[in-house]
């Protein structure tokens, strides 16, 4: 038997039970087996990291973490909670959608799903505990909803993984994660529902608000059929993306004229006002890279610059003096990744040249359960390594390893499109489960309590977001679709 592969396995997980950090232990473990099989250990592996991060694609990581904390600390999140809480809050158990509404906007924006649970968490968790949430439960829900703007782009794991697949557009990829991030936000809200109904939680909510008048309502449903119209008038002249620029625009345009004129509600102009700039972000960006203005890298910095500008400028949020100190924070965080890509790329190269793809389709097919058993069987393996890795370390080792497989028409035949969201949305159930989800510990650390009891409470939301992931593994038209309609894929 080649003992590269039992060596790279025992050193690093005997690196890791020593505590070091993980993208060392992997990067020692790739060492020492290279230096099983060559004297040039020290060369290759150094040449393989290098090869690792030598992408451009990479370059819109550091300037999506820059973008995501300048919107942490932008005062972005304030107001999202307040667009949030004045759809949601006055439901029965409204703050838990209002939450989890949140952490999808606020994710989605900064991309990161941990400092979603930190900006969103600081404030949602102890208002929750006023109102009489269980705190363990206000931790669990925020955990989790946090992961789902991993799948709603803009999203750094998407980027990692169109570069481990290598194949794969990140601007399809990006408008793959829309639908299925949204479908893991509404299960993880039937299950905050449901448990909220069951323990009384959010019965004293606010007083609904006073009804429109009937002229009002008519003139808004006209407003509305309008958007529509334009949509699908734009569709059928000119293809998908041209109607969604003009129903889109039709949208912004209608909610702009009823919030100028006034109809609408109590209180709904000031956190359209505040929330709109934000929400503007996801709309530049998705609209520049399918008009073909600038690329998904390119991206990046476009997000950046209107982040600095409205937290800055617009929102006066951030003062001058404070950007040294985000820019050394982008700094560190983007170092931890690039470490990461780095010995990753080395660990995968090791795996390929050992021939392991092959030996995996091998082992799966002679299981004889068909396409539905081997999707199941790797979705059931990924949950395990999501349980003891990060993402970023799991998708660049075991892409190479996995992609070879469900592609081949002869095992599975989905697209790498399609295998890169089943991945990421399965990866993000490991950031809120013990005992590495970094999730989990964040929320944990924000709403004072123990990693024990918040795990209890998370079962419900985890059952959720598995249900989403079979959904999401065995129905490829939801993330195929809006990259098929915007003639990014065939």
């Amino acid at each position: 038997m080649d003992p590269v592969i039992p060596i790279l396995v025992v050193s690093f997980f005997a690196l890791l039970l020593l505590n070091t950090p993980v993208c060392v232990s992997i990067a020692l473990a790739s060492f020492a087996a290279i230096l099983s099989m060559s004297g040039d250990a020290p060369l290759m592996v150094a040449q393989r990291m290098a090869n690792g991060t030598d992408s451009f694609p990479l370059l819109a990581i550091p300037f999506f973490v820059f973008a995501g904390y300048l919107m942490g600390r932008g005062g972005l999140a304030r107001r999202l909670i307040d667009f949030a809480q004045h759809y949601m809050g006055r439901l029965p158990g409204g703050l838990a959608y209002a939450n989890t509404l949140t952490c999808m906007l606020f994710g989605s924006i900064s991309g990161s799903a941990a400092a979603a649970v930190s900006s969103i968490g600081g404030f949602m968790i102890p208002e929750m505990n006023k109102k009489g949430y269980d705190r363990d439960f206000n931790v669990a829900l925020t955990a989790t909803a946090a992961t789902t703007g991993l799948l709603i782009p803009p999203s750094n794991c998407m980027i990692v993984y169109s570069v481990a697949a290598g194949s794969v557009s990140i601007a399809a990829m990006f408008l793959a994660g829309i639908l299925p991030g949204i479908l893991v936000g509404v299960c993880i809200m039937v299950a905050a529902g449901i448990v909220s109904w069951k323990n009384g939680y959010g019965r004293d909510a606010a007083p609904a608000l006073a009804p429109l008048t009937g002229r009002v309502r008519g003139t808004l449903w006209a407003l509305r059929a309008l958007c529509l119209i334009a949509f699908v008038g734009g569709w059928a002249l000119k293809g998908f993306v041209f109607g969604l620029q003009v129903g889109v625009a039709a949208l912004v345009l209608t909610k702009a004229l009823a919030l100028i004129v006034g109809w609408c509600r109590e209180g709904e102009r000031q956190v359209w006002w505040g929330a709109l700039p934000s929400l503007l972000l996801i709309v530049i960006i998705l609209g520049g890279i399918l008009e073909g203005v600038f690329t998904a890298t390119e991206a990046s910095a476009v997000a950046v610059a209107y982040a600095f500008v409205l937290t800055v400028f617009c929102y006066r949020e951030i003062p001058l003096r404070d950007l040294p100190d985000l820019c050394l924070q982008t700094g560190v965080t983007t170092a931890v990744v690039m470490l990461l890509v780095g010995s990753s790329s080395a660990m995968s190269w090791i795996l390929t040249m050992a021939n392991i793809p092959a030996t995996v389709s091998g082992f799966l097919t002679s299981l004889d359960v068909g396409p539905v058993g081997i999707l199941l069987i790797i979705n059931l393996l990924l949950l395990v390594v999501g349980f003891f890795m990060d993402m970023t370390p799991a998708i660049l080792i075991f892409t190479p390893i996995l992609l070879p497989v469900v592609i081949d028409p002869a095992v599975v035949g989905i697209t790498p499109l399609h295998f890169g969201i089943i991945m990421i949305a399965n990866l993000c159930i490991g950031l809120c489960t013990p005992p590495v989800g970094t999730c989990l510990f964040i929320g944990c650390g924000v709403g004072k309590t123990t990693i024990a009891r918040v795990t209890v409470k998370a079962i419900p939301f985890f059952i959720a977001m598995f249900v989403a992931l079979m959904v999401i593994t065995y129905w490829a038209p939801l993330s195929e679709w809006i990259p098929r309609a915007c003639g990014l894929i065939d």
